[in-house]
């Protein structure tokens, strides 16, 4: 977090504390039971004269102009939020990731392996009455290539990596390692691994950086792979992915975002072929993750420490 301001204690003690009309009930018990002051839900024309606290999916152009000195997002991603306007100087921007690494994680390993076991064609097997054996495939001694070794892909890394898969992750810069991982590549030096990956995995934000990162050379890259994003839809060209499916390239697709939702029944994403759609719903964010990533920015803040999930704005993640 490089141009956000951490706010002073003295100041948080004494700002007003905002939900969103859309907050529910039992995260503003909760957000009281932190703070130990009232929240005030639902937003008017005009914003607050004084410092104020919010909590919400959107920040409103109203307020916008007010003195805010922290916005805590309900939602992992910030990139709508972003992208709504320029963000408020000064203002302090976190976000609620939860226990959204573990059930993306639990999420893609379930993809996994009932590609693994042929889980799919057993099922449409099962509704012809069909019996048939299919020959199953061991997942592990086989590679994952992980985009984003945050605290996401570094959480779908180390369960992979639990079934003795070979995890791979593309991040930015030089370092130790990330937890998960056994081995990290730079974004300009992956086309070995994912010439040789089983599965390519995108837990990628959505950053002008990463608009359209996967494209016709990436896909065209690929050795068979499937294609799991739990990241961004709009990280993917689409028409790009299609063309990796038909040419068989990219072996499948399992999409939980998509650029454009929710796909209309004649969208044409639902004719590619060997893909399977979800509807966004592999990291839904229950309240009390809400409630205990807002607990843990209230302790750090109150403490002058920068929050664990504050966001730069200027990279936007």
């Amino acid at each position: 977090m490089s141009e956000n301001v951490l706010p002073a204690p003295s100041l948080l003690a004494q700002a007003r504390l905002l939900a969103a009309p859309t907050v529910g009930a039992s995260v503003v018990r909760g957000l009281e039971r932190v703070t130990g002051r009232p929240v005030e839900q639902g937003f008017s024309g005009t914003p607050p004269e004084e410092p104020f606290v919010c909590v919400g999916a959107a920040l409103p152009d109203a307020l916008r102009g007010g003195p805010l000195v922290w916005f805590h997002s309900v939602n992992a991603g910030t990139d709508t939020l972003l992208s709504s306007g320029p963000w408020p100087s000064g203002a302090l921007l976190t976000r609620t990731v939860g226990r959204m690494g573990e059930r993306i994680a639990q999420y893609v390993l379930a993809w996994v392996l009932a590609g693994c076991q042929s889980v799919p064609e057993f099922a449409a097997q099962h509704a012809r009455a069909e019996w048939r054996r299919i020959p199953s495939e061991l997942a592990s001694g086989q590679t994952a290539l992980i985009y984003g070794t945050g605290r996401i892909g570094s959480a779908v890394a180390g369960l992979l990596r639990g079934c003795g898969i070979r995890t791979v992750g593309v991040g930015r810069g030089a370092g130790a390692t990330p937890v998960g991982f056994d081995r990290v590549v730079g974004a300009d030096d992956d086309a070995e691994s994912l010439a040789s990956a089983r599965w390519v995995v995108s837990t990628l934000p959505l950053t002008p950086a990463t608009a359209g990162f996967f494209g016709a050379d990436r896909f065209a890259g690929m050795g068979g792979a499937t294609f799991i994003n739990v990241g961004r839809g709009a990280t993917v060209d689409m028409r790009a992915l299609e063309a990796g499916l038909r040419s068989g390239a990219v072996g499948g697709a399992v999409l939980d975002v998509l650029p454009e939702e929710p796909a209309v029944p004649g969208d044409r994403c639902w004719q590619l072929p060997r893909t399977v759609i979800t509807s966004h719903s592999a990291g839904i964010t229950a309240d009390e993750d809400v409630v205990t990533d807002f607990a843990a920015c209230w302790q750090a803040l109150a403490a002058g420490r920068v929050p664990g999930t504050a966001v730069d704005v200027r990279r936007g993640y």
